[in-house]
């Protein structure tokens, strides 16, 4: 199991060392002995590597995962972020008032989970938008209950990508659709490496895959609530096309995203689902938008396996 939160290990080894430091400190005030007689060299060299280690930490990462009834993936999710090799993760799920064991399985993990809160509210993108306030990270991804990172170094290589492209707003990946208990893949994501004018050809990165600079939420916004199962297509629009945010592809499969979502359960919801993909798209004035839907919903034909 990773060291998914060393900076709090290190931030209470530095805590114990300081308060053995005053301690020391006071009795040579107090005493006016020479200081080596009540602080040990061990402790101030604890001190200073705790300091230089914790300085070396890197960009923090906020993860959010936001869960509602859903005992039966949620451990896959929640492991996949302890198995990161990343360290430098703040994870924050928000729970919408379960009644079955979500709280319970989170519980079991509550020395990984940097903030939790559980409470009602208004949608899934409502508490997406409460992660995204309790977040304190330079980055911030979403990666939904049922979903798992594709492998233990999916953080480690989008920190990278920050790094090696410091202009970058977002980095984005490749995501397969598996099959809920099975694990097959039903669908490969495959992305490419795109910008503004590509959103008017019905082209959007895999949302799941989706890491942004906090700062681009404080500057544009968060979620829509009134977008329905587009919320997510609409900020996609809002910050690549509106805004014309830079954003770099890692080609690598990020995310294993189980089939069923929301907004694939049935014809009635497929209807309203484009239904809030068109609203989407006038809202945030892409020409031709009708056309522009329908290369997107196009473009999904080419994922399915054969």
């Amino acid at each position: 199991m990773r060291k998914l939160f060393d900076q709090y290990r290190l931030c209470l080894q530095l805590k114990c060392a300081c308060g053995v430091f005053y301690l020391g400190y006071y009795a040579v005030v107090t005493t006016n002995c020479q200081i080596d007689d009540y602080i040990p060299a061990s402790v101030i060299f604890t001190i200073l590597i705790a300091i230089g280690r914790l300085t070396k930490l890197g960009m923090k990462i906020s993860i959010i995962t936001v869960v509602y009834n859903a005992e039966a993936f949620l451990k896959d999710c929640i492991e996949s972020i302890i198995a990161q090799t990343y360290s430098n993760i703040e994870y924050i799920v928000v729970d919408g008032g379960s009644k079955d064991d979500t709280i319970s399985i989170i519980k079991q993990y509550s020395g990984f989970i940097t903030h939790f809160i559980s409470e009602k509210d208004e949608g899934l993108y409502d508490a997406i938008n409460k992660g995204i306030k309790l977040a304190t990270g330079d980055v911030i991804g979403i990666l939904n209950s049922d979903d798992v990172l594709a492998d233990q170094n999916i953080i480690q290589q989008v920190v990278r990508t920050f790094e090696q492209n410091k202009n970058t707003d977002g980095v984005y990946g490749d995501l397969n659709y598996i099959h809920p208990t099975k694990m097959r893949v039903v669908r490969g994501w495959k992305s490419k490496q795109a910008n503004f004018n590509d959103i008017e050809e019905g082209w959007m990165p895999a949302h799941p895959t989706l890491y942004l600079k906090k700062m681009l939420f404080e500057k544009y916004g968060n979620y829509a609530l009134d977008m329905g199962t587009a919320s997510d297509y609409d900020l996609i629009l809002r910050f690549f096309h509106k805004y014309k945010i830079t954003a770099t592809y890692l080609s690598l499969l990020m995310v294993n995203m189980r089939t069923g979502g929301v907004s694939n359960k049935s014809i009635k919801s497929l209807l309203l689902g484009l239904a809030n993909d068109y609203k989407a798209l006038k809202r945030n004035k892409i020409p031709n938008a009708i056309i522009v839907l329908f290369k997107k919903k196009f473009a999904k034909l080419s994922q399915f396996k054969r």
